[in-house]
């Protein structure tokens, strides 16, 4: 039982973001297994949706172990001190706060939501897929994870608002100023009229596993607070990334 046990953490470990897909034979000679062990572990992990079969004959993480990592989050006191700090924010913003993931598929999923009361509605909920292109939540995450940018075209970058990237180009050069600011914005680029602002949620190994932020409406994000909310969006992930462990180096 320990040496399946240890053999499907083993499996589980090949999948990384430059390898997120992976054949049967290939999980086998990276691990040394027979690939007749290698499928019966496999198939099991498929089975209880820990990994998932693509079109091209080729597993990737699944479903499973994003909603075991969110129980994490919310299991423990992490959660518990988040939101507090999640709701102080958007009492002095007046704003929505959203917790968001990337999901197998490389779209973004809202994993938290908390709203002022008197804020500015915005039709989000959580489990909403969303395109990371378009969203300052989704730049956070896709400016740190490149490999996934080899995946667009230009025809998968849609117009969803006035200001929509849609083009490899000009998206390119986005995320590039996302990486040196820290922080992202998202200016009437998918629901009109909405401003947001994003920051990254880091683990104790320093890799964007979420990102953060704040919306509401372009004429008050872009008021004489935006440099405030900046600043308060930012301190508050990166107290979520203390509580997960991530050390900031001391400037």
């Amino acid at each position: 039982m320990i040496s399946s046990v240890r053999k499907v953490a083993q499996i589980l470990n090949c999948f990384t973001e430059d390898e997120p897909a992976l054949r049967n034979l290939d999980i086998a000679k990276k691990l040394d297994m027979s690939t007749s062990t290698v499928y019966r572990l496999v198939q099991s992990l498929c089975n209880e949706g820990m990994l998932i079969k693509d079109s091209s004959n080729r597993y990737r993480l699944g479903w499973k172990l994003l909603e075991l990592g969110n129980m994490v989050m919310y299991q423990q006191d992490i959660y518990n001190e988040a939101v507090p700090r999640i709701e102080e924010l958007t009492r002095r913003f007046k704003g929505i706060v959203h917790i968001g993931m990337l999901d197998e598929k490389g779209d973004f999923i809202f994993v938290l939501k908390v709203a002022a009361r008197e804020a500015f509605q915005v039709p989000t909920f959580i489990g909403e897929r969303k395109p990371t292109y378009c969203f300052s939540t989704g730049k956070v995450l896709l400016s740190s994870n490149p490999s996934l940018m080899k995946k667009f075209t230009s025809e998968d970058l849609l117009k969803r608002g006035p200001n929509t990237i849609d083009t490899l180009e000009g998206l390119e050069v986005e995320l590039n100023q996302v990486r040196n600011n820290g922080f992202a914005v998202s200016n009437n680029e998918n629901e009109f009229g909405v401003y947001g602002i994003a920051a990254p949620i880091q683990s104790y190994s320093g890799k964007n596993i979420a990102a953060l932020n704040m919306v509401g409406p372009i004429s008050y994000i872009e008021g004489s607070e935006k440099q405030a909310m900046i600043r308060h969006v930012t301190k508050v992930a990166d107290s979520i990334s203390k509580d997960l462990g991530y050390i900031f180096e001391e400037q």
